[in-house]
């Protein structure tokens, strides 16, 4: 039921389903959000007099104590399908229900300007092992799982202490090595996500692998078909559904290699609502790996220059994929991986309430909207020399009662700003 509130009423655990004025006059950055923290109260309070609350989504202005509906209660196994990985999406699931959020497992230990030269070494490193498992399963040998959990695990670790090293590293891409850095891309994008859900260091590892080797079947497809710059004829479009059985049988034969990480393979272009493929699997029987997966699968590909598309901005894709929740994604994980990036994503332009110009280079995970900025660009739009780094959790107003924060999001190229030029740090 909706009901009308004042923003002074407002509470976290209550979900805003309207505002008293469009969304688009606003930051936010998806219509209908969960109140998460008292920051967001705050940054209501600055753009509205009242809110409408949706009290079946979110608490009401009394809270009552709201069930934790288990997965496993009403949702049917299939025999073939591993229990474990029930118990887990129900693990998260209860996890991030409102009222039911335990503190998080994991606290950065380092900064990013720290950590972005082991995760520089770490990227090296991984890309040539992706390259080697992809020319030992084009030539049928078999797949170096030693080297995959060695990089896999140098990977957990650097993203346990700061996700945000790696994922700077993330933003470099070339379309002409779009398969093998995908794989790597959709790897970190992976361990950031699980370590945001609090998965234990052995599940970040076994996320890790799946998430690693999720596309090796796309060895098995013809080059013309993967690099086609048009659209795939039907036969086409069946020789790149392909890869999905290709890889998972590929998995399956390599020894090392768990159920849960192939699982990332096997489910990773199933849609929440059914109209995936290769096995028509809908809904919560998809799993919490291959609906991560299919999570970060798609938001590296829509984010990335192919040679048919040119990729979209980190914020648009995320506004796009939350609405295709409940259709594409599972509705929780999906607010959570928006939660996850931020609403700021690391490599995104945005223009200050100062009138310069900067670019995103590390989140907040405690106050999203304080991320650490690279200014670039001066009121005037001339270039600062050097770059000047402010962390918005941290700066000092600048004049008298002026604090310094983000006014909007920009294009990615807007007034020639290239995000990949000023991030990763120490380049």
């Amino acid at each position: 039921m909706k009901r009308k509130i004042s923003v002074q009423d407002l509470r976290p655990g209550m979900y805003v389903s309207e505002l008293d004025r469009p969304w688009l006059e606003t930051p936010f950055l998806f219509q209908g959000f969960e109140i998460l923290s008292d920051e967001q109260i705050e940054e209501i309070k600055r753009y509205c007099r009242h809110v409408y609350i949706d009290t079946e989504e979110g608490h009401d202005i009394q809270p009552t104590f709201r069930p934790v509906v288990s997965i496993a209660s009403r949702v049917e196994v299939p025999e073939d399908k591993p229990r474990q990985q029930t118990i887990d999406l129900e693990k998260v699931v209860n996890n991030f229900t409102p009222g039911h959020r335990r503190p998080p497992r994991y606290h950065d230990v380092t900064s990013v300007e720290e950590e972005i030269g082991r995760a520089r070494e770490i990227v090296t490193t991984t890309r040539e092992t992706v390259y080697n498992i992809m020319d030992d399963v084009r030539l049928g040998r078999s797949i170096n799982t030693t080297a995959a959990k060695k990089v896999v695990a140098d990977m957990v670790d650097s993203v346990i202490r700061n996700p945000d090293a790696l994922m700077c590293l993330n933003q470099l891409k070339n379309k002409d090595e779009y398969t093998a850095l995908h794989s790597l891309r959709v790897c970190v994008l992976a361990l950031a996500f699980g370590r945001h859900l609090d998965l234990t260091n052995e599940e970040l590892n076994m996320l890790g692998i799946g998430a690693l080797l999720h596309d090796v079947g796309k060895m098995k497809v013809p080059n013309d078909v993967l690099n086609k710059p048009g659209r795939l004829t039907e036969h086409e479009f069946e020789l790149m559904k392909s890869h999905v059985p290709h890889g998972v049988e590929i998995l399956e034969q390599t020894h090392g290699i768990a159920p849960a990480s192939i699982d990332v393979a096997r489910f990773h272009h199933e849609r929440y609502g059914g109209g995936g493929y290769a096995g028509g699997m809908k809904g919560d029987r998809i799993g919490l790996f291959g609906s991560v997966g299919a999570i970060v699968d798609c938001y590296d590909a829509i984010t990335s220059d192919r040679c048919y598309h040119i990729g979209m901005s980190a914020h648009d894709a995320l506004k796009k994929m939350y609405s295709w929740r409940g259709k594409d994604f599972q509705p929780l994980l999906v607010e959570q991986f928006i939660q996850c990036m931020g609403i700021y994503p690391i490599g995104s332009v945005v223009e200050m309430n100062t009138g310069s110009i900067g670019v995103v280079i590390s989140v907040n995970r405690q106050r999203r909207l304080k991320p650490k900025v690279a200014l670039v660009l001066n009121a005037d739009k001339t270039p600062f020399l050097p770059v000047k780094v402010i962390d918005l959790m941290y700066q000092a107003a600048e004049g008298p009662g002026r604090e310094v924060e983000i006014r909007k999001v920009l294009p990615p190229g807007e007034h020639g700003v290239i995000p990949t030029k000023y991030i990763p740090l120490g380049a």
